[in-house]
C-alpha cells in the first residue's frame, strides 16, 4: 500500500511538473516575440522605443534573462507561491487570484456537488426502475443533456428564470441566487457525462455471477444494488470523476463570462485579451494544479473500493 501511495504521489509530481513547463513553453517559447506581447500587454509599443528604452523596459519586466532563467526564476517563484506581477495590471498575480477566488471556488464546488448528487441519483434510478418506458427515458436523458452547448444552456436559463420570470439575477456576485444559473449550466454537462458511465458500468455489474447469487440468498433488489452493484459500479465513474472535476474548473471561464462573474475564469478571460502572460501562466498551472489534487484523491480512493488494485501491483512488483 505504501509503494502505491508514493508512486501516486510521485506521478502527480511528474504532471504537475510537466503541466507547468508545457504551459510555459507554450507562451514563451511559440514562434512569436514574446517580449513585443509582453510589454503590449503593459501598454508599451516595441516599435516606438529606442534601443535604450527597450532593453531598460525589458530589464524592468525581467525579459532581458535567458528563457532558461526565466523559467528556473518562475518555477522556483509558483512553488513558493509568488506567481510574479501582472503586466496590464501592475498587481502581484497572487492578489489578483486570491481577489477572484472565492466566487470561482462556490461556483465549481457547487457544480462538482449538484453533478455528483445528479449523476449518481439519474444512473441509480435508471437501474431501479422497471417500467421499460420509463427506463427508456430516464437512459436517454443523458445525452440529451450533454448535446447542448453550455452557452446556449446559459443564455436559455438567463431568459427564462431572469428575464421572463424574474427569479434570480441575470449577471452578477450577488448571493446565494447568483450561484444558481451558473451551476445548473455547468452540471448539467458533468452530470450526464457522469450518468452515461455509470449507467453502463451497472449494466455490466448487475450482469455478474456474484449479482445472482446475492438475489438466490434473499436479499432485496435495492439491497443487492446498493451493497454490491453500485460499490462495484463506481470504480469506472470514479475516473470519470476526476476528468469531470477538471471539466467544471475549464467550464467556469465560458459561465463565468456569460454570467459577468467577477472570479478567476473572467480573470482568464482577460489576460488572454490582454495577453498578459504571467496571469495567464498562474491561472493555467493552478487548474493543473487542481486537477492533479483530484485525480491523486481519486486514485487513492481506489484501493478503498477495490483492494485487489493493490494486490495486483505487489504481485506485479514481485514477478518483476
Amino acid at each position: 500500500m505504501t509503494r502505491y501511495v508514493l508512486g501516486r504521489f510521485a506521478q502527480a509530481l511528474v504532471v504537475l511538473w510537466a503541466a507547468y513547463t508545457v504551459t510555459f513553453a507554450v507562451l514563451y517559447l511559440l514562434p512569436s516575440d514574446p517580449v513585443a506581447l509582453q510589454l503590449g500587454a503593459a501598454g508599451i509599443e516595441t516599435d516606438s522605443l529606442t534601443p535604450a528604452q527597450l532593453h531598460a523596459a525589458m530589464a524592468q519586466y525581467g525579459l532581458d534573462r535567458p528563457v532558461l532563467n526565466q523559467y528556473f526564476s518562475h518555477l522556483w517563484g509558483f512553488l513558493h507561491g509568488d506567481f510574479g506581477d501582472s503586466i496590464s495590471k501592475q498587481q502581484p498575480v497572487a492578489d489578483l487570484i486570491g481577489d477572484r477566488l472565492g466566487p470561482t471556488v462556490a461556483l465549481s464546488i457547487a457544480a462538482a456537488a449538484l453533478s455528483l448528487v445528479g449523476g449518481l441519483g439519474l444512473a441509480y434510478l435508471a437501474a431501479y426502475v422497471r417500467w421499460r418506458p420509463a427506463r427508456l427515458f430516464l437512459t436517454r436523458l443523458p445525452s440529451f443533456g450533454a448535446s447542448f452547448p453550455q452557452f446556449f444552456i446559459a443564455l436559455l436559463l438567463i431568459q427564462l428564470l431572469s428575464f421572463n420570470l424574474g427569479w434570480l439575477p441575470a449577471t452578477g456576485v450577488k448571493g446565494w441566487k447568483s450561484l444558481v444559473m451558473p451551476t445548473i449550466t455547468i452540471s448539467l454537462l458533468t452530470a450526464s457525462m457522469l450518468a452515461q458511465v455509470l449507467m453502463r458500468s451497472f449494466d455490466d455489474t448487475l450482469r455478474q455471477p456474484y449479482i445472482v447469487t446475492a438475489r438466490a440468498k434473499g436479499l432485496s433488489r435495492a439491497a443487492v444494488q446498493w451493497r454490491h452493484g453500485f460499490r462495484n459500479a463506481l470504480l469506472p465513474a470514479l475516473t470519470i470523476l476526476g476528468v469531470l472535476v477538471g471539466l467544471t474548473v475549464t467550464s467556469a471561464i465560458v459561465v463565468e463570462t456569460v454570467f459577468s462573474r467577477n472570479g478567476l475564469g473572467k480573470l482568464a478571460q482577460e489576460a488572454v485579451l490582454a495577453q498578459d502572460v504571467p496571469v495567464v501562466l498562474a491561472i493555467v498551472s493552478l487548474a493543473a494544479a487542481v486537477f492533479v489534487f483530484v485525480n491523486l484523491l481519486v486514485d487513492l480512493l481506489y484501493p478503498l473500493l477495490d483492494p485487489r488494485i493493490v494486490q495486483g501491483g505487489r504481485r506485479k512488483v514481485a514477478s518483476s
